[in-house]
């Protein structure tokens, strides 16, 4: 099993409201709300993140002080707990302040009020909705907006858990990317206008770092990459990908001895890249004189790549460091992120085959990935190991991050990847099924304004990462 280099965490931060006026009038109405709460806070923590428990909040003065607690926390995610009617002065300087998206639960403790016995106390303890309008309308008039509301049940209601646990999900993704570190080494491929991005505009857009990296940054390491370092790498690539005999393309070749070795020796000297510059990523492309240690090196960078990819740090080739992050998204929320773009498709299946040259997410693959020695790299220099696997069978999600003229946009889109038989070309294939009209969908796709590259990940996650996007404040669009 290869481990992560960095565990998916994240801070929430949950406060609850009352009416300080409730107090007086209903003796115990606070303690049991204060149960509720603890309750809710508690399924929160079932998710696996750190939570930041600030309490009741039912006055004005309370609403400052957890605002400066919150921001201070340094939170991902802000829950506030609608335990019962509040007024908006509580709420108002949380949503105008605050540094973290905020999310509304309004969970109810009954499934419905004992009627017959129904009273003004047992009203209030599952008045979870009342101010919820109250509380968004304030938000909008101050210029701001709650990311989303929970509206459910506190016990027995999985469809709120589960939403609670999305924006889980959401939070590791946010916490994962503030302060990041997405290295750029090389240049774009030349004649490719849509992998252009402006560093400072990707700071801007997402509140990562791009270290601005030299080949000769991870030549010289390669050069203190020891014998135990490659004997290392070579069991874990074996252990963790097949060699078979080649196919029909003449491209093609069984792993060679050499190509192993060079894999090897590379993979060793990116982890030492990795961890000398700190870096969560990495999108990188060199031509490099014919026979220069650059390209020998840089063309052994595949099996190295994929490897890193399953630890969290997405590795990207042509240069690509939009979908390098839509990659890292991807693998903040558990599903994957393998570099894509579309292939041929098969009009008579309805299908269209999606994957890419280069490195892939091994925790995604169909079985055992295939590593093959190419003759030649197409469309590129160097020769060397490479990848090939497909997608595992049920449903995906794909995640373009392009770029207009007003700033970056997501392009999201769901299909399904079915079993088939793919080309043995040493690269990644999987067989895309998307709507009742592949050609229709994919032309869809195509006027948004996509890069030609995507991130391929598992299960149907369209409108998680549309919620991201809408966190981040970036445009975004979801294909059908």
């Amino acid at each position: 099993m290869i481990t992560r280099k960095k565990p998916l965490t994240a801070r929430i931060g949950v406060f609850g409201v009352g009416h300080a006026v409730y107090w007086d009038q209903f003796p115990g109405l606070l303690g049991t709300l204060e149960k509720y709460h603890a309750d809710m806070t508690a399924l929160v923590r079932s998710c696996g993140v750190e939570v930041v428990d600030l309490g009741m909040v039912d006055s004005n003065k309370k609403a400052y002080e957890t605002l400066d607690r919150l921001n201070a926390s340094r939170v991902d995610l802000i829950f506030c707990n609608m335990l019962t009617y509040a007024t908006s002065s509580v709420f108002a300087p949380i949503i105008r302040d605050a540094n973290a998206p905020v999310v509304l639960t309004a969970l109810q403790p009954l499934s419905h009020m004992d009627y017959g016995a129904a009273n003004t106390r047992q009203q209030l303890e599952n008045d979870c909705i009342c101010s919820v309008p109250e509380f968004t309308g304030v938000a909008i008039r101050m210029g701001r907006r709650v990311a989303d509301v929970i509206i459910g049940k506190l016990y027995d209601d999985p469809r709120a858990a589960a939403e609670i646990a999305e924006w889980c999900d959401i939070a590791r993704v946010l916490h994962g990317l503030h302060g990041a570190r997405f290295g750029l080494m090389g240049h774009v491929l030349e004649s490719m206008y849509d992998m252009h991005a402006d560093p400072t505009a990707v700071s801007a857009a997402f509140g990562v770092h791009v270290p601005l990296l030299e080949i000769d940054d991870v030549i010289e390491l390669a050069e203190k990459v020891t014998e135990d370092e490659i004997a290392d790498k070579r069991r874990i690539i074996l252990e963790n990908f097949d060699p078979p005999d080649p196919g029909g393309d003449p491209v093609t070749a069984k792993l060679t001895e050499a190509d192993l070795r060079a894999a090897c020796a590379a993979s060793a000297a990116l982890d030492r890249l990795v961890d000398k510059y700190e870096l969560d990523g990495l999108a990188y492309y060199y031509n490099g004189r014919e026979g220069s240690a650059a390209r020998d090196l840089i063309g052994a960078f595949i099996a190295g790549n994929s490897l890193l990819i399953a630890e969290g740090v997405p590795m990207c080739g042509e240069f690509d460091i939009k979908t390098c992050i839509a990659m890292f998204i991807m693998d903040r929320l558990g599903i994957g992120g393998s570099f894509a773009e579309f292939h041929p498709f098969d009009f008579d299946g309805d299908f269209i085959f999606v994957g890419h040259d280069g490195p892939h997410h091994i925790a995604i693959a169909d079985g055992k990935p295939v590593l093959r020695s190419l003759r030649k790299y197409h469309g590129k220099p160097g020769s060397g190991a490479s990848v090939e696997f497909r997608i595992k069978e049920g449903p995906i999600t794909m995640l373009g991050i392009t770029q207009t003229r007003s700033g970056f946009k997501f392009v999201i889109g769901e299909g399904e990847s079915r079993k088939g038989p793919i080309p043995p070309t040493g690269n990644t294939n999987t067989r895309g099924y998307f709507g009742d009209d592949c050609r229709s969908f994919v032309k869809r796709w195509v006027l948004e304004g996509p890069t030609h590259h995507y991130a391929l990940g598992v299960g149907h996650r369209a409108q998680t990462i549309k919620k991201i996007a809408d966190c981040l404040g970036i445009e975004s669009v979801i294909v059908k």
